[in-house]
């Protein structure tokens, strides 16, 4: 499964406005705690995998997720190959990956609403020590182009422009925000 996403930095407050123009329906409301790890055998700063826990929670509710996420498939937008599945305790699948050899590197926090717009999630996201940013995103099994595409109709609908969109994910934006 592919993923294509495409992201722009926005006043998240103005665009759940025009969302409401839209009659957009906000779909779920969740916040994110992501932790970042870097494999033993090799360095995924260098090739552009990321490789992470989730824990989300909604209504009070927390789930724990593991995704592994491959590198960028075009210059166009962030769509990667990615596998992800459900965890039954997140403080045991931490200590797994610790304990073969896995590092943790940042974790980034999001608070998110979600909504659907023509069968694209548009997310809102507020970033702890990073900003304020939508996501347009969609699965594929393989046609990423027209999915793309789509995705630059739906930020256009929302007033924001494709060309701002930001590539570097949460992870680097909060690395980039540190080492400065």
């Amino acid at each position: 499964m592919y993923e294509v996403e495409v992201k722009v930095p926005a006043d998240i407050e103005a665009v759940a406005d025009r969302l409401d123009e839209l009659d957009a329906g906000q779909v779920d409301t969740v916040i994110q705690e992501d932790t970042y790890y870097d494999a033993p055998h090799r360095d995924f700063a260098e090739t552009d995998e990321a490789f992470r826990v989730r824990r989300e929670t909604r209504k009070g509710e927390t789930t724990t997720k593991v995704t592994y996420k491959g590198p960028l498939l075009e210059a166009e937008s962030k769509s990667r190959e990615e596998f992800e599945t459900g965890v039954e305790d997140g403080d045991d699948i931490d200590a797994i990956v610790q304990h073969l050899g896995f590092e943790p590197v940042a974790t980034v926090r999001k608070n998110r609403r979600v909504y659907e717009v023509r069968r694209y999630h548009v997310t809102l996201d507020a970033v702890d020590d990073v900003g304020e940013f939508v996501e347009v995103e969609r699965e594929t099994d393989g046609e990423i182009e027209s999915i793309r595409d789509g995705a630059y109709e739906v930020l256009r609908d929302l007033d924001l422009d494709p060309n701002d969109q930001q590539r570097t994910s949460y992870l680097g934006l909060l690395l980039d925000d540190a080492g400065e």
